[in-house]
């Protein structure tokens, strides 16, 4: 344990942060663990890899994991939006190097040098958004919502030409949100709420695959066949098969046949494998984390740090709701990971990054620093 009388900037980190969302995040790693040796052998069987490939990529994935979430949280809020100035210009550079370059998988161009930059682009995004809303508030002569705008316009473009619908809809939600506690007028409210009920418009009338997805969640013999239920009929019933308590580890059958088990399904695993109970513990987990996070956030003096914080819990908090409810069949199909529970590299990396800027922004400081900070550094 680590004295209150030490002044090490170590001792300094670990009384200062919010000790119960890192112990909520390090449980869900741990859970990840656990439900990624359920749920990816079958999987690793089918592709004729050993039995234990997925766990042991995930274990060497949570490595730099850990390392990117302990060294984000050690950042002043200064440190927070110039780190997220250059992930984000670097995602860009990514992505735009991924839509000419990279290999198409699935109708999508999403990956290049084996990463996925869309999932490092969101919590970047998050931070400088956060930012241009907190100066908006301090600074007249600063075109912040412009800024916002701008930002916006430009993250939904690239995810939108990848196509990547899911990632779009959810930096759209964090922004609106964000938006909307910065003191988001009517007026905005009605032409955002427009435009985005008019993409969608377009997106189903112009992307078949959008189309027919939609089509599938209202009336599973429509679409005209171009999208298979089986994933999510399947999942519904690794649910029912399941029932509260589960057939036991390794005793599930279902999810031998469920394609990506070990990463949007890994839920449907869960249920089979260990129950409704165990669904519920994980989804109260995610909840903690998302209450306690916009609890602390709330009481913030620091227009930024209040921002960064909500943004970033609402980003966690959505994608996890995204993808549990694709699992119990609620919502169309995303392709959209469970948050340190599913496999991936790319999403477990870029998630910890998140979790690091959230601890770094909601740290305990003292208030006379905070309005110093704010007086004397320049962005940059």
């Amino acid at each position: 344990m680590v004295s209150r009388a030490e002044r090490s900037p170590v001792a300094n980190w670990w009384w200062t942060i919010d000790r119960w969302i890192l112990a909520a995040v390090g449980a869900l790693m741990v859970l990840g663990l656990v439900l990624t040796m359920a749920g990816s052998p079958p999987v690793a069987e089918r592709l004729g890899l050993p039995a234990f490939h997925f766990v042991h990529r995930q274990v060497l994935y949570l490595i730099p994991s850990i390392a990117v979430l302990f060294g984000a949280s050690f950042l002043s809020p200064r440190q927070v939006r110039r780190v997220a100035l250059v992930v984000f210009l670097v995602s860009i550079a990514m992505i735009l190097m991924a839509l000419l370059y990279g290999h198409e998988i699935k109708g999508s161009r999403r990956w290049i040098f084996g990463i996925q930059p869309s999932e490092f682009l969101k919590p970047a995004f998050v931070i400088l958004v956060a930012w241009a809303f907190s100066e908006a508030a301090k600074r007249r002569d600063v075109p912040a919502n412009l800024i916002a705008i701008l930002l916006l316009l430009v993250t939904i473009t690239l995810l939108i030409l990848q196509p990547d619908f899911g990632q779009t809809m959810l930096v759209s939600l964090v922004w609106l949100a964000l938006f909307f506690m910065a003191g988001l007028h009517w007026f905005w409210v009605a032409g955002i709420g427009g435009a985005g009920f008019g993409g969608a418009l377009l997106a189903y009338k112009f992307v078949p695959h959008v189309r027919a997805r939609v089509l599938k969640f209202i009336d599973p013999g429509a679409g005209g066949g171009m999208v298979d239920t089986f994933q999510v009929d399947t999942a519904l019933d690794c649910f029912l098969s399941g029932g509260w308590f589960g057939k036991g580890p390794g005793e599930g059958t279902i999810k031998r046949i469920l394609p990506d088990a070990h990463t949007d399904f890994i839920f449907a695993v869960t249920g089979e494998e260990f129950g409704t109970l165990a669904c519920l513990l994980v989804a109260s987990i995610f909840a903690f984390i998302v209450v306690r996070g916009l609890s602390v956030a709330a009481r913030n003096e620091d227009p930024f740090c209040r921002f960064a914080a909500a943004g970033l819990v609402m980003l966690f908090g959505i994608q996890s709701a995204i993808n549990m409810a694709v699992n119990l069949h609620l919502i169309p199909a995303k392709g959209m990971t469970l948050p340190f529970i599913s496999y991936g590299g790319s999403s477990l990396i870029s998630l910890a990054l998140a979790i690091g800027f959230l601890i770094a922004v909601m740290r305990k400081r003292p208030g006379a620093a905070f309005f110093e900070d704010a007086k004397t550094e320049v962005f940059a």
